[in-house]
């Protein structure tokens, strides 16, 4: 058998760093690349067609769901997916992955799930079903909470309980009542990532929980100013303010 030809996708240099050490000396399997996130992952699965992906769910721009998403569940490489979720959520992993493993995992851990990556592919049995599946469970009715990094702690944040989030460069700025978390992700992928029916966005770089919001005040300008509970005022600009107007009832 052929080496297998592997990639890793992790914005995390030192988890690159632990894959890229674990698999030296393994002689039947040759890292291609290293993908620093999910737009990246994407362009490399297309441009080398790897065999094997070590897959980071959480990444900026694009998440790991969004990777299998863009490619394809057909055309997706042998996948192992890399999470710091609990449990209960591993079994969607479980059920439409080669493997998982969380973080951190020792030596032993990762030598299973590549144990397993080359018994599948000296199968070549066929995982697209379980992966459309896996895209149809996260993508409704949305995430139930977020994993944000905090200094050397990784903090869950529930969805019920944000109230509002912006964009801040590279990061959103997520609002739960009078503290602020900093996710590594865009605006957008945050969006699509959340339910559809409880948070809209208001403006391009702003969307709030729907229940959050106490009344909205229309100006000459076109726009409105929304009004949340906690008292809190925020812009919501003429192209989304349709938007808004419909998940309130309008």
């Amino acid at each position: 058998m052929s080496a297998l030809r592997a990639l890793v996708a992790d914005d995390e240099p030192l988890a690159r760093e632990t894959v890229r050490m674990l698999l030296d000396g393994v002689a039947d399997v040759d890292l291609l690349w290293e993908a620093v996130d999910g737009r990246a992952a994407v362009d490399a699965i297309h441009r080398l067609s790897p065999d094997l992906v070590f897959l980071d769910v959480q990444m900026p721009h694009l998440d790991g769901f969004g990777v299998v998403e863009a490619v394809g569940p057909d055309k997706m490489p042998a996948t192992v997916f890399v999470t710091a979720f609990d449990d209960h959520a591993l079994r969607a992993f479980d059920a439409a992955a080669i493997d998982y493993l969380v973080k951190p995992y020792d030596d032993a851990r990762f030598f299973r799930a590549l144990d397993k990556a080359r018994a599948h592919c000296g199968s070549r049995e066929p995982l697209p079903e379980r992966l459309r599946q896996l895209l149809d469970e996260h993508a409704s009715p949305g995430i139930d909470r977020l994993l944000v990094r905090t200094g050397d702690k990784l903090v869950v944040v529930p969805t019920e309980a944000l109230d509002w989030a912006e964009a801040a460069g590279d990061y959103v700025a997520l609002h739960v009542g009078p503290r602020e978390h900093l996710l590594r992700d865009t605006l957008s992928g945050l969006e699509a990532r959340l339910d559809g029916l409880r948070f809209v966005r208001i403006h391009r770089s702003t969307l709030v929980q729907v229940d959050r919001v106490r009344d909205v005040r229309l100006t000459a300008a076109g726009d409105a100013r929304v009004r949340l509970r906690d008292g809190k005022e925020l812009r919501a600009s003429r192209r989304y303010w349709k938007d808004l107007e419909k998940r309130l009832g309008g």
